[in-house]
């Protein structure tokens, strides 16, 4: 059939225009779009939803199986627009496999913002140019995000070494979190309210991830440190990472470096002896949160558990570790929590933990007092160096009625000594905002929710104390347990007032730039929720209180239900809390 010629004449600009959008995205050195026009001065490209052809060079290749399906491309050195804020690079969306890093390309695609990341996507035609040289790295000196979006997925190399501050990602996306330096809870060392908030989000800005360039879950090997996380090659919390280049790029709502090249590690927060025991006479008290420890059935069935191990091979894994966190210390006396709420027969989880401890090992009993929480407070001390008078007591009246975890209380005193302490263990409501209500709800404020639980839960502690039976020769109540609180807060605050103090804070105090003693890190922050708070008559004869860094700084990948190669019988990562150790002279 014979196009007539009115028919012709009336495509002939469709096809003439046609024509030359080919031959623009085809021919090299061509009219292009410059890549700063796409990016633009804020956040989102100006060009978004349009076509556009640019001209570039592939500077790092994502297209290999796992990858993010694309490219890189940065616009030459000489052709760049001198603007400083703007960037000169983009991310091309694309599965077809023309081009190398290290050639010059024409791609036409649509321009389309993905999740915050400028993109070129439905690409029509990629042109190979020829080889070129890579555009020079950019050196990056601040990790605020206005100074990262004029660089977005250009070629950088950062400026100074950067601090590993929390590795919660590591085996499920590969990457790590990295600052300037480490970064501390501000109501660790601030008062809840605006100012700490304030400081809270500007941390949360100040971040960078090392990413591994791929877009897979669970990564096999994980990635880093290089060689592959391991038992014996672990990365910590406060180790430092040098020589850290590559593209800038923006994901899942957060900055990352997509590395060109393996970054170098450097082993800052090595993994500490624990402490060893004074010279002078005395009694090493040690609190620890035991990360959720259920025994199953006690005869080797009863998994997956509610709050535990998931299975028998978790739980031996667990138990070893955790045997050994709580042996090398060499403590007298062991309060802890998040142990499983199961009585006190032979197969309950705290009989079988002071089997596993040894002969010497006995704990305190408090049957039909223990509260209906699947998960309790508990006490076991050395019978061969420790006597435990009078009868336990355990708060279940109040706030602890129902819904709380009743603290336990106990008298010990060494054997052969005239003075005794008593020891109580608390273990407070956390953060999370499941269920919260009214009061209890986030103030954002820095405390999270229940802080107003939390400091009903105090004051019901410390009237409580103050009711305990009167015990001849007491030298003083050491509090010690898991607050869910850090140091500035309302809970704290309230022990304070009544007469306690933190002897952690008190020998170690934290402040934004120095806090060498914490329990806990939460979303790249550290700060305490552990505490052991002496009573006014017995902070003098508190030789020292410390945290062993055994566990928060450790890769949650490490944590007893992976069981990697080399962790079975290590303390490391034996829970998510480290232990607080105190010694008193008595």
């Amino acid at each position: 059939m014979n196009l007539s010629t009115r028919t012709i004449r009336a495509i002939a600009p469709f096809l003439l225009l046609l024509t030359s959008q080919v031959l623009a995205a085809g021919v090299c050195g061509g009219s292009a779009t410059p890549i700063s026009e796409i990016q633009g001065q804020g956040d989102a490209s100006p060009l978004a939803g349009h076509k556009a052809t640019v001209e570039g060079i592939l500077t790092f290749d994502a297209r290999m199986e796992g990858g993010f399906a694309g490219f890189y491309l940065q616009q030459a050195d000489g052709e760049t627009d001198g603007n400083p804020e703007t960037s000169e690079a983009l991310f091309v969306y694309t599965r077809k496999k023309t081009g190398e890093p290290g050639e010059r390309l024409r791609v036409t695609g649509t321009v389309k913002e993905f999740h915050g990341l400028t993109e070129l996507t439905n690409v029509r035609a990629i042109t190979v140019c020829g080889s070129a040289p890579l555009p020079k790295a950019q050196v990056l000196t601040l990790l605020w995000p206005n100074a990262l979006e004029s660089l977005e997925n250009m070629r950088v190399t950062v400026a100074q070494p950067l601090t590993v501050i929390d590795a919660w990602n590591l085996a499920r996306y590969g990457n790590l979190t990295l600052a300037a330096g480490e970064q501390v809870v501000p109501t660790e060392y601030l008062e809840p309210g605006p100012q700490a908030a304030n400081i809270a989000d500007r941390n949360r800005q100040q971040r960078l991830l090392l990413d591994d360039g791929r877009g897979v879950r669970q990564p096999k090997p994980i990635p880093w440190p290089p060689g592959g996380l391991s038992g014996e090659n672990t990365v910590r919390s406060g180790d430092k990472v040098h020589e850290l280049a590559g593209i800038l790029d923006y994901r899942f709502e957060a900055w990352r470096i997509q590395p060109a090249e393996q970054p170098v590690f450097e082993p800052v927060n090595t993994r500490p002896s624990a402490p060893a025991r004074p010279s002078a006479p005395h009694v090493r008290v040690m609190a620890m949160n035991l990360e959720n420890y259920f025994n199953g059935d006690g005869e080797g069935e009863g998994f997956p558990t509610t709050r535990g191990a998931p299975t028998a091979l978790a739980l031996k894994v667990q138990h070893r570790r955790l045997v050994e966190a709580l042996r090398r210390p060499d403590p007298d006396i062991l309060a802890v929590t998040e142990l499983e709420n199961d009585g006190y027969s032979d197969t309950s989880a705290i009989a079988q933990l002071a089997q596993a401890l040894g002969p010497n090992w006995a704990f305190v009993e408090t049957p039909g007092a223990d509260g209906s929480d699947q998960i309790r407070t508990g006490l076991l001390y050395r019978s061969d160096r420790i006597v435990a008078e009078a009868k336990p007591e355990r708060l279940n009246a109040g706030v602890f009625k129902k819904r709380g975890r009743p603290p336990l209380a106990q008298t010990f005193r060494p054997e052969g000594q005239r003075l005794a302490i008593q020891v109580v263990v608390p273990h407070l409501k956390s953060k999370s905002c499941r269920g919260a209500t009214g009061g209890n709800r986030d103030r954002n404020d820095g405390q999270g929710c229940y802080a107003k639980r939390r400091a009903d839960a105090a004051h019901a502690l410390v009237e409580w104390i103050e009711q305990l039976p009167q015990i001849p020769d007491l030298a003083g109540t050491l509090i010690t347990g898991d607050l869910n609180s850090y140091f500035r807060e309302a809970p704290l605050k309230v022990l304070e007032r009544a007469g306690f103090t933190s002897m952690m804070h008190h020998f170690h105090p934290c402040t934004a730039q120095q806090c060498d003693h914490y329990t806990y890190r939460y979303k790249g922050e550290k700060g305490s929720l552990d505490y052991a708070l002496a009573s006014a008559s017995l902070t003098d004869r508190v030789i020292d209180t410390q945290t062993w860094l055994i566990n928060t700084d450790e890769p949650p990948a490490l944590d007893y239900k992976t069981n990697l190669s080399g962790t079975t019988a290590a303390p490391w990562r034996s829970s998510d809390h480290n232990p607080v150790i105190t010694d008193i002279r008595l």
